[in-house]
């Protein structure tokens, strides 16, 4: 017998039990690496702060991780409303700091009072030792559960404060319980690149005499020559920039190299944290880097006819690093390896511009060589790439499977409809309109591209053709080729159709980013029922719209008979039934997609399509899966 589904059903997680149920909502679980960074990025908000200078890290063969700094220390004195120390409401309890408000941190990394408590969470043990108004305050805790008092446990002087955390991460959360201490010292040492000033040194028992220190007093200068010593660089003093105001700021240095390689260092952080996937900040560094090098080939007319740069032109070559500052930085997630702040891509693109267009033109020799580059790029990229031209009358249907396209060029009426199958292709094909509508018959579902790189996707021959017929490759931020007004996704109205949405609103939301925030995607609404009552006919996308029409036209007079047909799926459907309901403007019904700032989009598409979520999707279908639903 089925167990009943009511109030007692339902959980609340408490403390620190939503980290060790789902751990990876909260951290990185391949290795420990994500959790020494939680307390690092603590420490490097002290120093970006003012009130840090030197941080510590020591790996011990006993297994215990210790990260120390010398910051202000976490407070010991009692919260007012939780009645607990700043030190156990910091390390036990979610959503708990004092970077919400920016009155204490003006940029920072730890921003959702989430990272130390994890660390806390997923530690066999864990101790905090804190120096602070001339005391030393110890305190313990074991599974992430209190096991010793905070106490106070020897003196020290006024100015000698700082904070210890020494913890050992508990091997069933990870599968690996080793440090990737390759991985670390690059973290380490860039930390302290970008925070100039900050003294980072790193030790490990598990090796003789492995001992390191970072230190760089003038910041971002000589860290690229260190990180690729065997290059020879463009330019004999790498271009340097640094903007901000109230609150933003942008620091970058750039260099090109005489050869393409593939060691070419390209790193972007936000408040000191590293961004793997990029994100709002590395796209307003391209678009600027672009817009600026577009600008200074335009003005000296450096650009071969029919050539046009792209932002992959410009940076080809370069090896970079960006590091963003912003107040309220918006992460796709808690690891925060990408950023989402769309106001902040604005102040980068131009102030990136804006320093590199008077570089340029205060180095024209220099700058013309970095043109010669790109240029030299997009001449061989438009070798390569043969882009579809638009098919004439006269040369006769598009092969099946590949793009039929409309004779417009004008991108105020044009458009293209993603279609599933072949069978609806052809009956799209029959009920577009030649003139300003174009069809992309896709066979079967694409590819899940939600985990994947740019660079990775475009060798699926499926995802290269819809590139190529759009005109625009994935993650390319100019749209200056962009072939189509509007893009259209148009699948069966079934559970399968919806799946080939998903996905396709996933490789627009993840690859194609700049097409929604431009108005270009939409997804088509094909009704799963017809419903015929004497003369009149209805259209009804779902179940409950279905039920509405019937139900209205039942309370008509005489009780007149009423037929309905589903629809199995768009190839059903004969050429004018498809015009009427998808294709035609003035019938049609076509969803725009949005992205809005207070949207989640990002945490649900993460759950449905990421291969790292396999098992909260499986716990997500166990708990929800009878009660889910579907509104269109």
């Amino acid at each position: 017998m089925a167990k009943q589904y009511d109030a007692k059903s339902i959980e609340v997680l408490s403390g620190l039990d939503p980290v060790r149920k789902r751990p990876g909502m909260y951290t990185d679980t391949s290795c420990p690496n994500h959790l020494i960074q939680e307390v690092l990025d603590n420490a490097v908000d002290e120093a970006l702060a003012g009130h840090c200078s030197q941080i510590k890290i020591n790996l011990f063969k006993d297994g215990f991780i210790e990260v120390s700094d010398d910051g202000r220390g976490m407070p010991t004195d009692v919260h007012p409303e939780h009645k607990v120390s700043g030190v156990e409401l910091i390390l036990c309890k979610l959503h708990a700091g004092a970077k919400f408000s920016g009155e204490d941190y003006n940029f920072s990394g730890g921003l959702h009072g989430v990272g130390v408590s994890v660390v806390n969470a997923l530690s066999t043990n864990l101790s905090a030792t804190i120096k602070r108004d001339g005391k030393i305050h110890q305190m313990s805790f074991s599974g992430g559960e209190k096991s010793k008092e905070l106490k106070v446990t020897g003196e020290v002087g006024n100015r000698n404060t700082g904070t210890s955390i020494r913890f050992i991460p508990d091997p069933q959360y990870f599968e690996s319980s080793k440090v990737d201490v390759k991985k670390l010292k690059h973290l380490l040492k860039a930390k302290s690149v970008l925070c100039p000033g900050l003294k980072i040194s790193f030790s490990s028992e598990f090796k003789k005499d492995d001992k390191e220190t970072w230190e760089y007093p003038n910041g971002l200068e000589g860290y690229l020559g260190d990180e690729i010593k065997d290059e020879e660089f463009l330019l004999k003093d790498s271009i340097l920039s640094s903007k901000s105001n109230e609150d933003n700021s942008i620091d970058f240095v750039i260099n090109w190299v005489m050869n393409n390689s593939k060691k070419l260092l390209n790193e972007s952080y936000v408040n000191l944290i590293p961004t793997a996937q990029g994100g709002s900040h590395l796209n307003g560094f391209k678009s600027g880097l672009l817009d600026a090098i577009k600008e200074f080939c335009e003005f000296r007319n450096l650009l071969p006819k029919g050539i046009k740069l792209t932002s992959d032109d410009t940076i080809n070559h370069a090896a970079f690093v960006v590091s963003s500052k912003l107040k309220n930085p918006q992460f796709a997630g808690q690891t925060k390896e990408r950023l989402d702040s769309k106001d902040h891509q604005s102040f980068v693109s131009a102030a990136t511009k804006d320093s590199l267009s008077i570089w340029f033109n205060q180095h024209t020799e220099e700058a013309e060589l970095i043109a010669d580059l790109a240029i030299e790029s997009a001449q061989k990229r438009s070798k390569e790439v043969k882009t579809v031209a638009r098919k004439k009358t006269f040369q006769g249907p598009a092969l099946p499977g590949k793009l039929s396209d409309c004779n417009s060029i004008d991108l105020n009426e044009t458009e293209l409809f993603l279609v599933e199958g072949d069978s609806a292709g052809g009956s799209a094909k029959q009920a577009r309109e030649r003139g300003f509508q174009a069809i992309m018959p896709l066979r079967g579902k694409i590819l899940n591209t939600w985990d994947l790189e740019s660079s990775e996707i475009i060798k699926s021959q499926e995802i290269k053709d819809l590139a190529t017929a759009m005109g625009v490759n994935p993650g390319e931020t100019d749209l200056s080729n962009l072939r189509y007004g509007k893009i259209c996704i148009l699948a069966d109205a079934d559970s399968d159709g919806l799946h080939i949405a998903t996905l396709l609103c996933a490789l627009f939301l993840r690859h194609y980013k700049n097409l929604i925030q431009d108005g270009r995607i939409y997804v088509a609404m094909p009704p799963l029922f017809r419903i015929d009552c004497a003369k009149e006919k209805f259209y009804a996308v779902d179940e409950k719209e279905k039920d509405k029409i019937v139900k209205e036209l039942g309370s008509k007079k005489g009780n007149p008979k009423i037929d309905i047909q589903r629809f199995k799926g768009l190839g059903e459907m004969n050429p004018s039934q498809l015009r009427e309901t998808v294709m035609d403007p003035a019938t049609r019904k076509l969803v725009q997609l949005t992205i809005d700032s207070k949207d989640n989009v990002n945490a649900m598409m993460d759950l449905l399509l990421s291969k790292k979520r396999a098992g909260d999707r499986k716990t997500w279908l166990e708990k929800k899966g009878k009660i889910a639903r579907v509104d269109i």
